[in-house]
């Protein structure tokens, strides 16, 4: 995780063990374990996109936040799942398996350590339910412990001012949004293509859903990148620049220093609650 002193201040690795121990006893206390992927992001965003995306933007989330809040952000999990961009090189994937275990064994020595809240801080759509699903597994384990699965790009109103209709419905992977986002932080990072990809919208493609299927959505299907696309791609990248991706990293910072802000000022989880014992 790139940083200054500043910013040091909100990781539990740069802590001595005996401040960390004085901080996750701490009444509310609250680590936040940012998640991403290791996988194609076609062929102008790098491998690392939604792990850089999670750390970034949680980084300016934590900075913002009153100083005596008692919350720090674990190491970033730059590995994912992410089976369905198998076939393009350089994509990495854990099993479903694995990484459900992952969550639990290090949320449960969390939870021994006095740990109140473990918000899993996840940038990539694709572990969305799975990351959901071990949440609950830990939380059955952790009773006296919140777990908290958010996705990154979930409930920003904003974004539909920022992105049109079209893209937001159908631009699922490394379009318009991501494009555009990586201009603004790491633009060094951007190959110079900007490809228009995702056979999955017109009446007459063989990788279009079912009428009242999609590739996400209420009734979303298994969609594999290659099925969909050549470059690895599915949207539109062509309009990219930093200034929308800076209106975007703005939105995201504001949408989710609010819901930290709101959480951080709460009693959750419920003390003494039946349910979880």
């Amino acid at each position: 995780m790139s940083g200054d002193g500043g910013q040091n201040t909100r990781r539990l690795e740069c802590m001595h063990w005996p401040e960390a121990a004085l901080a996750l006893q701490r009444d509310g206390s609250t680590l936040v374990w940012p998640f991403g992927a290791f996988e194609q992001h076609g062929p102008q965003l790098p491998l690392l996109t939604d792990a850089l995306f999670a750390e970034r933007i949680l980084d300016r989330v934590l900075q913002g936040l009153p100083e005596e809040m008692p919350v720090w952000a674990l190491p970033i999990q730059s590995i994912g799942f992410s089976p369905e961009h198998r076939g393009f090189p350089g994509t990495l994937s854990l099993s479903a398996e694995l990484l459900i275990r992952l969550v639990k064994e290090v949320g449960k020595q969390l939870a021994d350590q006095g740990v109140r809240r473990l918000v899993l801080f996840n940038a990539h759509g694709g572990q969305i339910g799975l990351l959901q699903t071990a949440a609950r597994e830990l939380a059955v384990e952790t009773p006296a412990m919140a777990v908290l699965p958010c996705f990154l790009w979930s409930g920003v109103s904003e974004l539909h001012s920022l992105v049109p209709a079209d893209e937001l419905a159908h631009g699922l992977h490394a379009g318009l949004a991501e494009t555009s986002l990586m201009l603004a932080l790491e633009p060094s990072l951007v190959g110079e293509q900007r490809p228009l990809d995702g056979d999955h919208v017109s009446n007459k493609s063989a990788a279009t859903p079912p009428e009242g299927w999609s590739l996400e959505g209420p009734a979303p299907l298994a969609w594999f990148a290659a099925d969909l696309s050549r470059s690895g791609v599915v949207g539109d990248s062509r309009g990219a620049d930093a200034k929308l991706g800076s209106q975007l990293e703005t939105a995201l910072v504001a949408h989710w220093r609010q819901l930290f802000t709101s959480l951080m000022t709460s009693g959750w989880p419920p003390r003494g609650d039946r349910r979880r014992i």
